[in-house]
């Protein structure tokens, strides 16, 4: 009888470590990749349609030992993707967290930026998501960047 209750509680404890993601949870994914998609391609159609109405969009800039935010209009990094350049803007991502809540959604990924293959730059991405009539879409994201002490 202990050796049933036994591998009655490892079967629970694997059983929710092997937990399918949910629709939600791909939904969320998909918009943040496309996202970066319609980055790496020029597709300035694919990565607006991430976006909800009135998003914000923000980095944190580091000089001199400083902190500042800067807020970067989301039409114009848009019409940034979408300008022809002969550049392959390449932000490769690994998803660390998603938290859902109903119609809310946090995501934080870890990332690499590169320039065609050449690399530029690290941090994190921090997304806030809305689940509306268009499904998900960001409202807010914020990021930092850094040269060094990135992850391999």
């Amino acid at each position: 009888m202990k050796s049933v209750f036994v591998l009655a509680l490892i079967c629970a404890f694997f059983g929710q470590s092997l937990k399918a993601q949910s629709p939600d949870e791909d939904a969320v994914k998909k918009t943040v990749n496309n996202l970066f998609l319609g980055m790496k391609t020029g597709d300035s159609t694919l990565a607006a349609s991430a976006f909800a109405p009135n998003s914000i969009l923000q980095t944190i800039v580091s000089k001199d030992g400083k902190n500042t935010v800067r807020t970067e209009p989301v039409p114009e990094f848009i019409k940034f993707i979408g300008t022809p350049h002969k550049q392959k803007y390449d932000e490769r991502i690994v998803f660390t967290k998603v938290l859902i809540d109903g119609p809310l959604a946090s995501v934080w990924t870890d990332y690499k930026f590169y320039v065609d293959e050449q690399f530029s730059h690290c941090g994190v991405n921090s997304f806030q998501l809305v689940k509306g009539e268009k499904g998900w879409q960001i409202v807010y994201i914020i990021d930092t960047r850094r040269k060094d002490q990135c992850k391999s």
